[in-house]
């Protein structure tokens, strides 16, 4: 029988899958629908469509990979398939952190008042901008995620089960490698997202006027979307950080494979993709009302039907 942290992680790992796979599909049908219907997407739609794509292929890719290394070890640490998945993890992982910071730069532009002639003209054309970012991201996590195959070992663990022995590869990545790329990728990244946040929300207390409230003093749409949009950097920010320490902690072997500070990690990491598509879905008003009329209908109790009963007095 495999071990309690195993089952546990396994457990965990496939019930993050399903709900992080049906939220982040939510979020890209849903866009996708409008765009075929003849509605334009707006940047923040293309980037969290590009982003929830990469999520979906980044939780199934983890999933076989946990799941085969669990599973079977002889399988997993053969040189082609141990090459083969350590290099489909990293490309999403990557991808995913410059999604958010192209996320980041587009509320920036949009928040955020410039006097600079050319961050006036960043704001107007933000909309080629964009798709450009996006591409980039790609590019630069796809250059950065190749070399991987080249500069990898592979960490055999050993289990004492019932006095059986049982043994486990763990994916490793040299120093060599993972000093420039988590400094390019990780780090610069999470910079990057860092001062946005920083700007948006200093911005967003110095800007604060009347003009944005009305004349019940509500906040007007405009002033909502700003604050909403500050909120969904924040808390991507907020999980950015948390999947980042739990990454470093895995890598430098901070705790030991079978303890609760282990399983703690892969906890955080499992559950990033699905936490991240849970923000943007209660940062879009849009996804947001249609995630709320699933709910509602999947929860939705059946009204008991009443039976009259007629008493005939005969």
């Amino acid at each position: 029988m495999p071990p309690t942290f195993i089952v546990a992680s396994m457990c965990i790992l496939g019930v993050s899958t399903v709900f992080g796979v049906f939220t982040n599909l939510l979020i890209v049908t849903v866009n996708v629908f409008d765009k075929v219907r003849g509605r334009k997407l707006n940047p923040s739609d293309l980037i969290m469509v590009t982003l929830g794509a990469f999520n979906v292929f980044f939780q199934l890719i983890m999933l076989i990979n946990d799941y085969v290394s669990f599973l079977d070890c002889d399988l997993y640490s053969s040189e082609q398939i141990y090459t083969f998945f350590t290099v489909l993890l990293v490309l999403p992982i990557f991808s995913s952190f410059w999604f958010t910071v192209c996320l980041s730069i587009y509320y920036y532009l949009q928040i955020v008042m410039f006097t600079y002639p050319f961050l006036i003209r960043l704001k107007l054309g933000v909309s080629q901008l964009i798709p450009k970012l996006l591409m980039a991201s790609v590019f630069t996590s796809v250059a950065n995620g190749i070399p991987a195959a080249w500069y990898r070992y592979k960490d055999h663990l050993s289990f004492d089960i019932a006095n059986n022995q049982s043994l486990i590869a763990a994916p490793k990545v040299n120093v060599v490698y993972m000093l420039p790329s988590t400094i390019i990728s990780c780090s610069l990244p999470l910079t990057f997202i860092g001062i946005a946040n920083g700007i948006i929300i200093k911005s967003l207390l110095s800007h604060s006027h009347k003009e944005d409230r009305n004349a019940n003093g509500d906040l007007t749409p405009k002033a909502e979307a700003r604050i909403r949009a500050a909120r969904t950097i924040g808390g991507l920010l907020l999980l950015y950080i948390t999947f980042y320490v739990s990454e470093v902690l895995l890598f430098i072997d901070t705790f030991p494979r079978n303890s609760p500070g282990f399983c703690a990690c892969l906890i955080v990491i499992y559950i990033y993709p699905p936490a991240q598509s849970v923000v943007l879905i209660l940062g879009s008003p849009k996804l947001k009302q249609i995630s709320l009329a699933l709910l509602h209908c999947l929860f939705r109790k059946k009204q008991p039907k009443t039976i009259e009963i007629v008493f005939v007095k005969l």
